[in-house]
């Protein structure tokens, strides 16, 4: 039977771990996406790889282009693309809370912190739900935009490639809390929100 976020009011069965403010996230992802694991080595050595291929393809590129078709497709790759598919990359954070049986689910944004967020009102996510959770954008957004970068033509290639890169950086926050578990990798980790108090709460199973 699925957890309630009230089951979590028996002390000798969970103990509480961390609480996060919405208010704090940017510190917190700062605190997990610096510890050195295997998942932040993954995240940094992925933005590096990105990087490195939207330079080389900046590089290799055949053709003369006009400055000013250079510099449209910058733009694109490093702000266009990148702004219009927060709703996507939301979306798909969104679509596996709802298979995992979520109802009450919220998207905000708090533009002091720039950061925008899917949160899933006390619904209590097991460990597996958590991590397809936070790493469906990534997986998708990725494969999707390296198909591009090798099929789409000249400059569409440059830009793609940007946003590759771009969007990877992207999912900081979305690697920060995967780190939490790994961090805790030994425990059982159970999270979830209470959206209108803007707080998310990690328990362990003892």
């Amino acid at each position: 039977m699925a957890l309630s976020a009230e089951d979590f009011n028996n002390q000798g069965r969970f103990r509480h771990l961390l609480t996060i403010s919405y208010s704090d996230i940017i510190s917190f992802v700062l605190e997990y996406i610096r510890r050195k694991t295997i998942v932040t080595i993954f995240f940094w050595s992925a933005c590096l790889f990105f990087a490195g291929i939207a330079v080389s393809v900046r590089i290799n590129i055949s053709g003369y282009f006009e400055f000013r078709y250079i510099f449209m497709h910058t733009l694109l790759g490093l702000i266009v693309f990148p702004v219009l598919v927060i709703p996507i990359h939301e979306l798909l954070h969104l679509i596996p809370y709802f298979f995992a049986g979520a109802r009450n689910i919220r998207v905000g944004m708090d533009l002091r912190q720039y950061i925008f967020y899917v949160t899933a009102h006390r619904h209590v996510a097991t460990p597996l739900q958590f991590r397809i959770v936070a790493l469906t954008p990534f997986i998708l957004i990725t494969l999707l935009s390296a198909f591009l970068v090798f099929w789409l033509p000249g400059l569409w290639k440059w830009s793609m490639s940007l946003f590759l890169f771009i969007h990877t950086t992207m999912c900081a926050g979305d690697f920060a809390m995967l780190n939490l578990y790994h961090v805790y990798r030994k425990r059982k980790i159970y999270t979830w929100d209470d959206a209108d108090l803007k707080e998310a709460y990690f328990y362990e199973e003892l």
